[in-house]
């Protein structure tokens, strides 16, 4: 895979993204020669007959005989898409469609998108359950919280294969990477950290249990309604889950509160940093303001108060980019034959991509680029190793 890196993004303009996307991003392309009656024979019928026959007398030659165990279905119901919020199913496609070409790209997989024309948690489960011997690997997209937990857990929990919701972990592994590189560049330890995390949806969620996964020291997690903390009476189950397990102290307030004396701040909602706030964290403060496209606080404001910056633009020095992750972690599962996705993969994935930076960590490369080659290799291996572990 070789990426361009050197055009110049400013030069994009509508007429050449919607000229592009005519007919879709897609295709199929056959890998078997169909020019004579003998290759029809062979491809088709009656040859066909025959590995259908030995399918259904061995089903392991599911696997083997056809492309399902390589092939990975990208599933939303639009209702969390981008920045723009529930477009729908149809409004969706694109942004599958471009998910599948990422995963062809860069990882060598194929992928099929599939919207679903309904929002009904369980009428999206039972439709990929059924769904289940047309594909090995299921990528959630862009489906809103609370339902996408829901959604998540109960297809892991049918399926034997790996199912993952990447604006959830996807971006979880992306952060711990970044987080590993600013600890390692600032001299500190993951389990001296004091994590304060913008935005209680679920990347918010996801961000909070992995780095509490990956021993890091304490996380103040916020909603549009402030800190959550054991005291609060008006949170969902989901949210009662995270103050149990964050807030040591139960600091109570809104973000200024939250970032007096924290190491680190990662925004992951559309709610702005005042440099008030930001100003009363520890010397040489961690920001990851990562909304898209306007961060939470702009990289020269936070520079005023913070070690080291990201954000999710690519314009900017380290960005944090979920394709970094998704597309490793789905590969290595497969190649492992692992049936999940475990937090232990997730870990391992993101040391995987802070170590790919080496001696050249510095504040403005604390993560890989996006389209560093060396990532989908390494993350894989990472991935396979601790599927492999675990058995």
């Amino acid at each position: 895979m070789s990426v361009d890196s050197t055009q110049d993004l400013s030069k994009i303009t509508d007429a050449e993204v919607f000229e592009a996307h005519e007919g879709g991003k897609l295709s199929v392309i056959s890998q078997m020669p169909l020019r004579s009656k003998r290759d029809l024979s062979i491809a088709y019928t009656p040859g066909v007959a025959k590995v259908s026959q030995a399918i259904a007398d061995d089903p392991a030659k599911h696997d083997s005989h056809t492309w399902a165990s390589r092939l990975v279905a990208v599933v939303s119901d639009g209702t969390a898409v981008l920045g723009l919020g529930n477009i729908g199913a149809a409004a969706s496609l694109p942004v599958m469609e471009g998910k599948c070409a990422l995963f062809k790209e860069f990882a060598g997989l194929n992928s099929i998108p599939l919207v679903l024309e309904t929002t009904d948690v369980d009428e999206i489960v039972d439709t990929i359950i059924r769904l289940r011997p047309s594909f090995g690997a299921v990528n959630l997209e862009d489906i809103s919280a609370p339902r996408c937990f829901e959604i998540e857990r109960r297809l892991i929990e049918a399926l034997d294969i790996p199912v993952m919701h990447d604006d959830q972990h996807g971006t979880a592994v992306v952060v711990l990477a970044a987080l590993i590189g600013a600890a390692r560049y600032t001299q500190r330890d993951l389990s001296a950290l004091k994590v304060v995390i913008s935005g209680a949806g679920s990347a918010g969620v996801a961000v909070t249990k992995l780095l509490l996964q990956a021993g890091v020291g304490d996380v103040i997690v916020l909603d549009s309604r402030g800190t959550i903390h054991r005291e609060r009476d008006d949170l969902n189950a989901t949210k009662a889950e995270l103050a149990a397990i964050t807030n040591h102290e139960d600091v109570m307030g809104g973000l200024a509160e939250a970032l007096d004396g924290a190491d680190v701040v990662v925004g992951l909602s559309s709610s702005k940093f005042d440099e008030e706030a930001v100003a009363r964290m520890n010397k040489d403060a961690i920001i990851f303001a990562l909304s898209n496209p306007n961060p939470e606080i702009m990289p020269q404001d936070a520079k005023k108060y913070a070690a080291v910056v990201a954000t999710g633009r690519s314009d900017f020095p380290n960005q944090i980019n979920n394709v970094l992750a998704f597309p490793g972690i789905f590969r290595g599962a497969l190649d492992s034959g692992s049936a999940k996705i475990t937090e232990q993969m997730k870990v391992a994935a993101a040391h995987a991509i802070a170590d790919l930076v080496g001696e050249d960590l510095a504040a403005d490369y604390i993560i890989p680029s996006a389209l560093d080659e060396r990532v989908m290799p390494a993350v894989a291996k990472a991935v396979g190793a601790a599927a492999e572990s675990a058995q």
